[in-house]
C-alpha cells in the first residue's frame, strides 16, 4: 500500500512507520523537519515539508493522521490551545482539502483522537458511543473528530482513533515515570481512584493495522486494554514491576494550582473499554498491565 503518516517521528508515529516499512507498504512522512524522516528511516520512506507536495495526480491507499502537539507539557494559555487545536483540526482540514482535490481518493483515513473526548467519567464503563464532555480536551477532540469525518462524504472509509495512555520504555508516560520509580520517588496521584486507560505500544501498532485492512471497520474506536486500572493500582504495579515501593501520594491541591485546567489530565480518568475492536475480532497480546510492563521493557 502506498500510505501518507503525519506526526510519523513521534513515540507512536516512528514505531508505526517501521512496522509499515517491515510489511511493505510505501510510506511518505509529513513533517515540519523533513530532515528528521531521513535520520530516523534513511531512504526507506519518502519525507514532505508541506501537504502541497501531495498533487492531484499522486494517489495514497491511505492515509494516516498522527500529527498533534503534547497536550500536558506546556501551561493552556490562549496562545497554547490555539497550537494544540491547529497541530490537530488544522492539519486534519488541510488532508481532508487534499483528499478532496486527489483524483483517485484514499480507500481509508486513520485519523487521531484520544479518550480524553469523554471526559471525566469515574469508574462507569466508556464505549465508543458515549457523548463527548464540556472540558477543554474533550471540546478538543470532538473538534479534531469532526474535522475528519467529512472524508466519509467523499467516499473515504474513516476510523477515528480514540488512544489511551499507550506503554513503552523507550517514550511516552512510562518513560518519564521510571527514574521516579527507580529512585523510590514513584507516587499515587491524590486518592488514586481516577482510572487509567493504557494500551501496550505492541497492542496499539496491530490496532491500527488491523483498522487499516479491514473494510468492514469505521467510525470511533477506543484504543486501550480491556483491563483499565485506577492510578492506585498503576502505581503498585509499576512500582513492583522495578522492584521497588511506591509510599509516596502527591496531593491534588499540590499540582492543580500549578496545573490549572491540565490538572484533570492526572487527577480525572476514563474506563475507556475496546468494545469496537473486541466486537470485530481483535485479540490483544498483553491484555493485562503486569504483562505488558513486563514486555514494554520496564526494568
Amino acid at each position: 500500500m502506498r500510505i501518507l503518516v503525519t506526526g510519523g517521528t513521534g513515540f507512536i508515529g516512528k514505531a508505526l512507520v517501521q512496522r509499515l516499512l517491515q510489511r511493505g507498504d510505501e510510506v511518505t512522512v509529513l513533517s515540519r523537519r523533513p530532515e528528521s524522516v531521513k535520520t530516523i528511516f534513511g531512504e526507506a520512506a519518502q519525507a514532505w515539508s508541506s501537504l502541497s507536495a501531495w498533487t492531484p495526480d499522486r494517489a495514497f491507499h491511505a492515509v494516516i493522521n498522527l500529527a498533534g502537539e503534547p497536550i500536558i507539557d506546556r501551561p493552556w494559555t490562549a496562545a497554547r490551545k490555539q497550537v494544540l487545536r491547529d497541530s490537530r483540526i488544522g492539519i486534519t482540514n488541510q488532508l481532508i482539502t487534499a483528499i478532496k482535490n486527489a483524483a483517485q481518493k484514499p480507500a481509508v483515513f486513520l485519523s487521531g483522537s484520544a479518550i480524553g473526548i469523554y471526559g471525566d467519567t469515574g469508574t462507569a464503563d466508556m464505549h465508543e458511543s458515549a457523548s463527548a464532555a464540556d472540558d477543554f480536551g474533550a471540546r478538543l477532540c470532538a473538534e479534531w473528530e469532526q474535522a475528519a469525518l467529512p472524508a466519509e462524504a467523499l467516499g473515504v472509509r474513516v476510523c477515528l482513533l480514540r488512544t489511551g495512555l499507550v506503554m513503552h520504555a523507550d517514550g511516552g508516560m512510562l518513560k518519564k515515570m521510571q527514574l521516579p520509580f527507580k529512585l523510590g520517588l514513584g507516587s499515587r496521584l491524590g486518592d488514586g481512584r481516577q482510572i487509567m486507560s493504557w494500551v501496550h505500544r505492541h497492542d496499539y501498532l496491530n490496532a491500527l493495522l488491523f483498522l487499516l485492512d479491514n473494510p468492514e471497520c469505521r467510525g470511533a474506536f477506543n484504543l486501550t486494554a480491556p483491563t483499565p486500572v485506577s492510578n492506585r493500582v498503576f502505581t503498585a504495579t509499576l512500582a513492583h514491576s522495578l522492584q521497588r515501593k511506591a509510599f509516596l501520594v502527591t496531593p491534588e491541591w499540590a499540582l492543580k494550582p500549578i496545573l490549572g485546567e491540565r490538572s484533570l489530565l492526572l487527577f480525572g480518568g476514563q474506563r475507556a473499554l475496546p468494545a469496537g475492536l473486541l466486537a470485530r475480532g481483535f485479540a490483544f497480546r498483553f491484555p493485562t498491565l503486569a504483562d505488558a510492563l513486563e514486555s514494554a521493557g520496564v526494568n
